[in-house]
């Protein structure tokens, strides 16, 4: 990856291993905009973003990226408000929760947009396929133990070490059933990565100055 051009760093994690809360510092050190799953989310939600009105903020006469700027600027508040879906999941709803193909192709027309326009960081179960072809992107997967991520759910949303356990088990069901509907791979295939980190033994900032030394950032 070039640091001195556009560039994207995209950021797939394990629930508990700590990968979003390093992907916003990661961001914050490198001066370049933050984005995840609940800000596109409630992107969609308020903005109603499918790639119909996508296509029409393109085509007007003005820059669509100044719109869709101003949106994110509204919308910062879901990058903390929502940072609890990714907890709490209901597994009799968990069909309910799988994205459509037009929601898909949305997320994935506005996340390529706002690599076009800027180099960012963002965090996503998909953003190593969404990002496969680009020219300077940097692909990251961050995992960790069970006990770790236990631990981790259970000190950060106040679980009991079962309710942790479970919620882990059936994100992780929800997120691999996920990728590979929309991206025909696994997301624990390490292939699909440039750089592959276990958070255990290590703190958010340590991983971010491993990343940071990668991109030759020191």
């Amino acid at each position: 990856m070039n640091k001195n051009e556009k560039f994207v760093i995209t950021i797939n994690r394990e629930l508990g291993s700590g990968g979003r809360t390093v992907g916003r510092k990661l961001a914050e050190k490198l001066g370049v905009e933050f984005y995840d799953k609940a800000l596109i989310k409630g992107l969609e939600d308020k903005f109603h973003l499918t790639t119909g009105e996508i296509e029409k903020l393109k085509g007007r006469s003005h820059s669509w990226w100044e719109d869709f700027k101003r949106a994110v600027r509204i919308g910062q508040q879901w990058g903390v408000a929502n940072t609890r879906q990714y907890y709490q999941i209901d597994p009799q709803q968990m069909p309910d929760m799988l994205t459509t193909d037009e929601i898909f192709k949305a997320e994935t027309e506005i996340l390529q947009g706002i690599a076009e326009q800027e180099s960012c960081v963002i965090a996503g179960r998909s953003g190593f396929y969404v990002f496969r072809n680009h020219p300077n992107h940097l692909s990251v997967l961050i995992q960790a133990s069970m006990p770790f991520r236990i631990e981790r759910v259970m000190r950060k949303q106040n679980m009991t070490e079962d309710e942790a356990r479970k919620t882990i088990e059936n994100v992780d069901r929800m997120r691999e059933n996920y990728v590979m509907k929309y991206t025909g791979t696994s997301r624990y295939d390490t292939r699909n990565y440039d750089l592959v980190i276990s958070a255990d033994g290590k703190t958010e900032d340590e991983i971010v100055d491993i990343i940071m030394k990668v991109i030759g950032i020191h």
